[in-house]
């Protein structure tokens, strides 16, 4: 990877760390589930023109269906258990387990995609990593098991993201544009989101607070927009595995904003097994 590539990755890393602290800043407001929907469905929108903009047409996104789908479910998976984890842990967990997603997306494409397969040294960096989750989860005092039960949540969304890389990289994804993939994933997640928000009530009881608008706009044009359009961009061109690496960094800024911003409580188990996690970077 050359330094604007490395650049652009540590940006995106900056960014999607704060995602959580967004999300959980304002979910008194507007439940987590429906601050998804919503963000998906306006980013969605603007995904759209876009496309129209580049030449992009309809007869396209024909050509791409099964793959687009499978995409557009695991995004919607991966962050309907981020929503529904938000709600049982903190916005720091969630930023550590949804990143495991690399790990997963590692093993995927080592079994699945020419090119990809990890070297023995790789290997124990993935075995550390797990190491990691595996601390970070054992139960602690001072959690309750509400926590433990989003931080699974939290991995299921990790796990999720991971399966979204795979396809990607395996079927004819790979070679489409980055505004077509982002499409599916975002039509599909807001397809799914706000009907399941709307018969659990959740819509109905959204206020939209100055803070509330504020977060859901940087979600929508930074976030869904932006950073997403940056991270398929850079999909395309360089490897998976390597764009993985500097994910880890992502839940190093997720921890940092909850602590600092949602004065979020940390125990030793949790910093030992994040550390682990994070320490696979040097593998």
């Amino acid at each position: 990877m050359d330094t604007t590539a490395a650049s652009l990755m540590l940006l995106f890393c900056l960014v999607l760390g704060f995602q959580q602290v967004a999300i959980k800043g304002v979910a008194e407001d507007i439940s987590p589930m429906v601050q998804i929907g919503l963000r998906s469905a306006m980013a969605g929108c603007l995904v759209g023109v876009l496309t129209y903009w580049r030449g992009i047409r309809w007869a396209d996104l024909g050509h791409h269906w099964a793959p687009g789908l499978l995409v557009g479910l695991g995004f919607a998976a991966e962050f309907g258990f981020v929503a529904w984890g938000l709600t049982y842990t903190l916005a720091s967990h969630m930023s550590v387990f949804l990143y495991t997603a690399p790990i997963f997306a590692a093993l995927g494409l080592h079994l699945w995609v020419p090119g990809e397969q990890l070297s023995v040294r790789q290997w124990w960096g993935v075995g550390l990593a797990f190491l990691g989750m595996l601390v970070a989860m054992a139960p602690s005092g001072a959690y309750s098991i509400e926590i433990i039960l989003g931080d699974a949540l939290g991995l299921l969304a990790g796990l999720s993201w991971a399966a979204t890389t795979v396809v990607i990289r395996k079927t004819s994804l790979s070679e489409a544009p980055a505004e077509l993939t982002l499409s599916y994933q975002l039509c599909v997640t807001a397809l799914l989101l706000l009907p399941v928000a709307a018969i659990s009530g959740q819509l109905m009881s959204t206020q939209f607070t100055p803070m509330a608008i504020a977060s859901l706009g940087f979600q929508t044009l930074i976030i869904s927009f932006a950073a997403l359009l940056l991270w398929f961009t850079l999909l395309r061109r360089y490897r998976a595995s390597q764009l993985g690496v500097f994910s880890f960094l992502a839940p190093l800024f997720g921890v940092l904003f909850g602590t600092l911003l949602l004065n979020e409580p940390l125990s030793i188990n949790f910093v030992m097994g994040a550390a682990l996690s994070w320490s696979a970077l040097s593998w």
